[in-house]
Formats: structure tokens, sequence, C-alpha cells
């Protein structure tokens, strides 16, 4: 049998057009130009730095259970509604997607724990998102979730976005926990 050959990639040499930045030699100054200005446009330089106050453990936490508002909660089905606020928004005006996971992990772990013995350790294992439209900036997000399938060592849940005022699906999520027993010596 015959080894494929692989063609190497050409090393790019880095040069320093000044102490900010780094440019590979192979990238045009047009290109790099386009890239930093769109960072600059979207907020990002190297001179950005954090108020005091958003450097804490909880801080991103804290955004995310200000915007999230509970509704229905039941065993093993949990609804929410959730604020899209400015915060939580990205640059084309819609939820951002790492808000949108941070979201689906504090409401899917709420909503295991409805069915998980508190005698037990959760831990995510897996989780997957579907984004299928985006829920603009101030719009109210019906969160449906349900748990799908809870046994001795593993909790499913499935959750549902859905924009209040159109009704329309707007993402889909699955989240898979490990339940572990608290050690008994």
């Amino acid at each position: 049998m015959e080894k494929p050959t692989v063609t190497p990639r050409p090393k790019a040499e880095a040069t320093s057009s000044n102490s900010s930045k780094t440019v590979a030699n192979n990238v045009s100054a047009k290109r790099a130009s386009t890239i930093t200005g769109f960072f600059q446009n979207v907020g990002v330089s190297h001179t950005n730095s954090l108020p005091d106050y958003c450097n804490n453990k909880n801080f991103y936490s804290n955004i995310i259970r200000h915007a999230l508002k509970p509704d229905q909660v039941l065993r093993g089905r949990l609804t929410c509604i959730l604020t899209v606020t400015p915060a939580l928004g990205n640059f084309y005006g819609s939820l951002h997607g790492g808000s949108l996971a941070a979201v689906c992990e504090m409401v899917s772990i709420a909503c295991a724990r409805t069915v998980v013995a508190e005698d037990k350790d959760i831990f995510l294992g897996d989780m997957s998102i579907s984004y299928l439209s985006g829920a603009p900036i101030n719009a109210d997000v019906t969160i449906d979730c349900s748990v799908v399938r809870s046994g001795r060592n593993l909790t499913v849940v499935a959750m549902e976005f859905k924009v209040k005022k159109t009704g329309q699906l707007a993402y889909t999520a699955r989240a898979i926990f490990y339940n572990m027993p608290i050690a008994k010596i």
C-alpha cells in the first residue's frame, strides 16, 4: 500500500510593523488593514481593558441570570423567558452564540435538577446547539426545556428557543449530563 504524499505548507516569516501587531510576510497590507478595521468596528483593540467590577468569578453568570425569568417549573420540564439585552448581543444585532451556550448550560442544569436526586452530582458531558435563526436584541425568547431521558448514570435534556413575538424557532439544543453518586465511605 502506497503512503499518501503530503505537501507541506509554506512557512510564513513574521515581521513586526509596530509593537502592537505582527503580520506575516505573505499577508498583504490591505488584507491586514481590513482585518484590523473589522476588529476595531466590533470594539476589539489591544488597548481595551475591563473595569475592575467585571473581573470577578461570577460576572458573566450574573449578566445571564439578569436576563432569565422562570415561567413554569414542573418535574422534568422548565419554561423560561430570556430577554436578549445588548450585553448578550453580538455585532450583528442578535443573541451572541456564547451567550446562548451559557443560557443553555444554566437552564439545562436547572431542568435536570428537577428529576435528579440532590444526593447526586451532575456534570455536563456534551452539549449541542443548532443555530436556526437569530433572536434580535430586546426580543423576548421563550425557552422550553424538558428531560428526554433520565437514568441512573445519564440525563438528557432538550431545549427549544422561540422568539416570543413571532413564535419562530430560533435555536435548539441538547445537553447530556452524567450523574455521579456521592461516595459513601
